[in-house]
């Protein structure tokens, strides 16, 4: 897949370890090195990467007043090329919402709910996991220096799309047991997408999230984490910091905090260490 834009999908099949707020955090440090940078939210209808830079009360506003065509479900209809010819550059822009802090999004959309069971129906295989993919070859890349997209955390047609579409994840994980086998889980998910396809994804990052170091156990995990994901692992962990939930309440990442605490600091050196490896990593695999 010959490209000029890095892409990445943050994504493990579970709920609640991170992966929008990791998207949002790695996509602003791009953005603070003076990358171009697009976020996708496809992780489901609530608009959660929209909520996290305060923007969804106008995105909500025009899905509210049917003003919100086309949108990010768009995308995947057979029809989008005709509406793409129709309206031009328009048909891209009318998608994409700028934030305050310096990333580009293309936001969720309640047509995300029935996504999955749509894109089901399509008999060819090829043809169902390819459609996010084509729209990127065809209208996103070269626009941006790297595209990010949030997951669902499930595995579903639409996160197929995602892994198809970028063929590199950043998988946020929590310090646990269930989060390891996860993790293998995806190793696992990973090789048949390329046993079945051909489609060779790979696991660009393993990024520590949440981790408290003041317990034996969470030590335990971060370095049995580093030694089995030894060319994946990101370079710092990212520490449990009420901090990073209290700016995302406020619309914003802890990189918008003009007072950070000790730990949202250490969060936000992570979060620049991680991305800018990140970026070599993609880098080195178009």
């Amino acid at each position: 897949m010959a490209v000029s834009t890095n892409r990445a999908a943050t994504f493990l099949d579970k709920g609640g370890t991170g992966k929008t707020t990791s998207a949002a955090h790695l996509g602003v440090a791009l953005a603070e090195t003076g990358e171009d940078v697009l976020l996708i939210d496809l992780a489901g209808k609530q608009g959660d990467l929209a909520k996290h830079f305060g923007v969804w009360s106008d995105v909500q506003t025009e899905i509210d007043a049917d003003d919100d065509w086309p949108n990010i479900s768009t995308v995947f209809a057979e029809e989008w090329d005709q509406i793409a010819s129709k309206l031009g550059d328009a048909a891209v822009d009318s998608l994409i919402v700028e934030t305050d802090e310096g990333v580009d999004l293309i936001p969720a959309h309640p047509g995300l709910d029935s996504l999955d069971a749509d894109l089901g129906n399509i008999d060819d295989a090829r043809e169902r996991y390819s459609r996010l993919e084509r729209f990127l070859d065809e209208y996103i890349d070269g626009r941006y220096d790297t595209v990010l997209i949030d997951l669902p955390g499930l595995t579903n047609n639409v996160t197929y799309n995602g892994l198809w579409a970028t063929r590199n994840v950043v998988a946020p994980v929590e310090m646990g047991p269930f989060e390891s086998e996860q993790a293998t889980a995806l190793e696992r998910d990973l090789e048949k997408i390329d046993d079945q396809f051909g489609v060779d994804v790979d696991l660009a990052m393993i990024l520590p999230n949440k981790v408290d170091t003041r317990t034996k156990l969470a030590t335990e995990y971060l370095e049995g984490f580093g030694e089995e994901y030894e060319g994946a692992i990101a370079p710092e962990h990212v520490p449990a910091s009420q901090d990073i939930r209290n700016a995302a309440d406020e619309g914003r990442t802890v990189f918008a905090l003009e007072e950070p605490s000790t730990t949202a600091e250490r969060a936000r050196e992570a979060f620049l260490e991680s991305a800018a490896k990140l970026q070599q990593r993609l880098g080195e695999s178009r």
